[in-house]
């Protein structure tokens, strides 16, 4: 049996969220068109008979401003720890140099697939213009062309890896698809609400909590705060009589529930936590390690 790690890295909006939901077939790692969407490392394990994939879906690399950004680079250098293929995904129309020097900079001890995502997105001379760039270089043992928005050949995609792999006994059961608690998951999908609903701003100084995960008979009971920064940002998450956040709780509560495949009923509360994003203390209490 193939067993291994093989994790995702690259710039952020890249579309490694995308690729790592497209490879399990399922929505494990939230999406948006907004960059930083990612903070944290979400495994996906894809297990069939004659192999067992952990994927990991690592935060796009930068350059850190906040601790809160520190903590989401610690995530990307543990990858690189147990990793035993290296997924480098970019964007066709990205700067290639400038993602060269990322990849460069991961130290790589592994073997490398570059994966050239958004070929839809571009010229044929463009594509060439890329594939030539990273196949003479050190790192690059493979390169894949996709786009992973209109979907992959994942049978293909999935053999391509498989051939790095090394065989041995699985980590996981074969019913487990991630290692992470279905709490996680709920404050997550909640989060991408506020990408989708809310200007540039809040996302980023925004993170949501679930302090309530009960299950009933026929329900799921979650409460959730959803921290911001300031005042004026609360204001702007509550909105006019209560509109924002009751149209943000309507449209988790339906991600939630299809996410689930169970009823929920679901509670918001927003808090503010200055300067949050710069509080180790908070960092840890919010889940970030």
């Amino acid at each position: 049996m193939k067993v291994g790690f093989v994790n995702i890295f690259g710039k952020p909006n890249a579309g490694k969220s995308t690729l790592l939901n497209a490879l399990m077939g399922e929505k494990l790692a939230i999406v948006s068109p907004k960059v930083q969407t990612t903070r944290h490392r979400i495994k996906g394990i894809l297990t069939e008979k004659d192999y067992q994939i952990v994927f990991s879906d690592t935060p796009g690399i930068i350059e850190p401003k906040y601790k809160l950004h520190e903590k989401m680079m610690d995530a990307v250098k543990n990858s690189l720890e147990d990793a035993d293929v290296a997924l480098l995904i970019v964007d066709v129309n990205e700067d290639l140099q400038d993602c060269d020097s990322i990849f460069n900079a991961l130290k790589l001890k592994v073997p490398a697939i570059v994966v050239v995502n958004k070929i839809d997105r571009a010229s044929q001379e463009k594509i060439k213009t890329t594939i030539d760039f990273f196949s003479d270089k050190s790192y690059c043992k493979k390169i894949i062309t996709i786009s992973a928005t209109s979907g992959i050949n994942k049978k293909k995609f999935l053999k391509e890896i498989l051939d790095f792999l090394p065989e041995g006994e699985p980590f996981f059961g074969s019913e487990e698809i991630s290692d992470l608690q279905t709490r996680f998951f709920a404050a997550e999908l909640i989060r991408e609400k506020i990408f989708e609903l809310f200007g540039d701003e809040i996302p980023y100084q925004a993170t949501v909590v679930v302090n309530e995960f009960k299950e009933k008979s026929t329900l799921v009971k979650i409460a959730a705060d959803i921290i911001v920064q300031r005042e004026s940002q609360k204001a702007i998450m509550l909105g006019e009589k209560g509109q924002m956040i009751k149209k943000l709780g309507t449209e988790s509560r339906q991600s939630i529930e299809e996410f689930l495949q169970q009823k929920i009923f679901l509670e918001l509360f927003v808090k503010v936590r200055e300067k949050w994003r710069d509080n180790d203390t908070w960092l840890k209490e919010y889940g970030y390690h």
